[in-house]
Formats: C-alpha cells, structure tokens, sequence
C-alpha cells in the first residue's frame, strides 16, 4: 500500500466528472488547469459534475489524488 504524502492546503477547482456509482471522478484545478483524480473516500461533501470545490492534495499509488473535497 502506497503511503500518503499530504502536499499543499486548500486547491480550489471544478469537478470535471464525478461517477456516483463507481465513486471516483476528476477535478480541474483552477489555478494551473492539471487535473487529478479523486476517490469517494475522499470526499466531504456531496459532488457533481461542475461544482466548484476546494481540495487537499496528497501522493497516492498512480501520482497525485484530491482529498478533502468540500464544495466552495
């Protein structure tokens, strides 16, 4: 298991895509347009697609994931 390394504090994006169902999806940061996935376990609040959110960052198995996604 990959351990978690948390990066940076308060990202704030877009939710590009969002599968309820499969409980994963991507959200655009607003300040450089990269994209990272996020994983249900790391959501606070309920998202959709085009919520505008705010996100902690932190090293996961496949590169950098969003955690702590509460809406803005």
């Amino acid at each position: 298991m990959a351990k978690l390394i948390k990066l940076t504090n308060m990202n704030t994006g877009t939710v590009k895509f969002f599968n309820e169902t499969k409980g994963y999806g991507f959200i655009k940061e607003d300040e450089s347009d990269n994209e990272y996935f996020v994983h249900v376990s790391g959501v606070i609040d309920k998202i959709s697609e085009n919520d505008k959110v705010t996100f902690d960052l932190e090293e996961g198995r496949k590169g950098l994931n969003a955690t702590n996604v509460r809406l803005a």
